[in-house]
């Protein structure tokens, strides 16, 4: 996940939501040649890569004063696209920074429920009257406000504008041609108010499934939208025969009007009817899907998903890492079990938790029913875990197997989830080994969700039985949830780093823009 938001326009820009979309660009400072011309760059980029997969578009630059592309906003097309790109490479120095002007411009689109506001220098107002004035106009009003610092060398623009996306509950972006680029993110991980009260259970409104499961009817080839299905009715192969009368093989020639010559997914070429009508059409499915699987992208990196991803299956058993070097982030890990108890865990059949050190931990002998007050009891339990030992993750595991899912040829639908910051007590190719043989055969995986902490991991001044870098303990990881049939998790303060659930959404989306780019 983290790879592919600092690629492309992701990295300058960040990720842009919303359908009806407003692109706010600040034109002010803009005197150096190579500097517009590199700004110019990033911002077709953006269109290219973001803003073309959009349901509708309004452009409006600023300096001193207003200048609108539009009179309102229109719909994303081909003819639309192109008056941007054209406006992106007419954009010229306009004097100072009125953001408030911009603001007062851009918040009577009603129509718009995303607005993109892209800084370069310091605004001529003071946080206090932007905050005030946005803060009124969108007041009852479910607007996303997505701010951006683009090479700003000014701290007090990058705290104005910062300060200003977070008054309304937006999100903010540092981008500098430098290197140095990143989004402020709410850090989930906080102690939270009232951390100790009771759980607020929310019912879940459907039934979670992994990513995979989720494209088997959301993927384009199920929605029949694979290019070549597209393209199969009006696909010809080249023909080539001997003819009798003229004494030699002749081939069949294209009409370059009517047809035209197309790479197969075999190497092979075709002969292509093209139908501008259906391409174009094609294109809008394209760019509607892409929406979809923006939308499941956010939906996964919010909440209790954060860290967990999606909690499918119906019997589950959570695995939770205590060992000593958790001491300094004891209160992160209970209130990521509390949001998953919240969360994620009333539909279930039954569950169990086990904690794990050096000894287990197990919080009832067997899986018990899921419900609100065997919910609450769980967390009251969770709330006295005190850290202890080492990982043994070994024992935890045999637990889970042995005496939880005893009976596992006998049901479906069975997951455990580890919460873990390290590596494991024992080899990994031990772990692996005993948990292909686990699950072969049975409908059980085991999930890995690994939390990155800042701090080393022998920074209490213990040292772990087993040490191994960030990168060598998620290659472990990986391995053993390969074995399992499992996904692999990886987040912490700053978001989610790797996320097998949005991998195989990117990689669907990466197919979508490719398609879409060959017609």
């Amino acid at each position: 996940m983290m790879k592919w938001l600092l690629k492309d326009s992701r990295k300058v820009f960040g990720l842009v939501k919303g359908t009806k979309v407003g692109l706010v660009v600040d034109v002010s400072g803009l005197s150096d040649r190579p500097r517009l011309e590199g700004f110019q760059k990033d911002l077709l980029f953006l269109i290219d890569e973001q803003l073309c997969y959009k349901k509708q578009l309004y452009c409006l630059s600023f300096g001193t004063e207003t200048s609108p592309l539009w009179e309102s906003p229109k719909n994303v097309g081909v003819h639309v696209l192109s008056e941007a790109r054209q406006w992106v490479q007419q954009l010229a120095p306009a004097g100072g920074c009125n953001l408030l002007k911009a603001l007062k411009h851009i918040l009577t689109m009603k129509e718009l429920n995303s607005l993109v506001i892209i800084i370069r220098n310091c605004p001529d107002q003071s946080l206090e009257i932007l905050a005030d004035y946005a803060q009124q106009c969108m007041l009852g009003r479910k607007l996303l406000v997505h701010a951006v610092t683009y090479d700003c060398g000014s701290p007090a623009a990058i705290a104005t504008v910062k300060n200003l996306a977070e008054v309304v509950s937006g999100r903010y972006h540092c981008y500098s041609s430098t290197g140095e680029v990143g989004d402020t993110i709410p850090c989930f991980l906080s102690k939270p108010p009232k951390h100790e009260g009771p759980l607020i259970i929310q019912t879940p409104h459907f039934l979670a499934r992994t990513s995979t499961d989720w494209l088997k009817t959301n993927g384009l080839k199920a929605k029949k939208l694979n290019l070549y299905q597209v393209l199969a009715p009006n696909a010809f192969s080249p023909v080539e025969e001997f003819v009798p009368i003229l004494q030699k093989t002749v081939s069949s020639t294209l009409h370059e009007k009517a047809m035209m010559q197309f790479e197969w997914h075999d190497g092979t070429v075709k002969n292509i009817h093209v139908d501008l009508p259906i391409l174009y059409k094609y294109q809008k499915l394209l760019a509607k899907m892409v929406r979809i699987y923006e939308k499941r992208i956010n939906w996964l990196s919010v909440a209790s998903r954060r860290i967990w991803g999606s909690v499918c299956e119906k019997r589950v058993v959570i695995l939770v890492d205590i060992s000593v070097p958790n001491s300094t982030c004891i209160i992160h890990i209970q209130h990521s079990l509390r949001l998953l108890l919240e969360e994620q865990m009333l539909n279930k059949d039954c569950f169990n938790i086990i904690a794990f050190g050096s000894h287990i931990v197990p919080w009832q002998l067997e899986l018990v029913p899921s419900q609100p007050e065997s919910l609450q009891k769980a967390w009251r339990w969770v709330l006295r875990l005190q850290c202890s030992g080492s990982r043994n993750f070994m024992s935890a595991l045999r637990r889970a197997v042995e005496v939880d899912f005893k009976e596992k040829d006998k049901h479906k639908s069975q997951g455990i989830y580890l919460l873990t910051t390290g590596i494991p007590d024992q080899e990994t190719h031990t772990i692996s080994a005993y948990v292909a043989e686990a699950c072969r055969g049975f409908d059980l995986q085991l999930h890995v969700c690994l939390f990155s902490v800042m701090e080393d991991a022998d920074s209490c001044g213990i040292i772990p039985a087993r040490y191994a870098t960030p990168t060598e303990t998620v290659i472990a990881f990986k391995e053993i949830v390969q074995a399992a049939n499992g996904r692999f998790h990886w987040f912490g303060e700053a978001g989610i780093f790797e996320s097998d659930d949005i991998t195989v959404i990117v990689s669907e989306m990466e197919k979508a823009k490719n398609y879409s780019q060959k017609v």
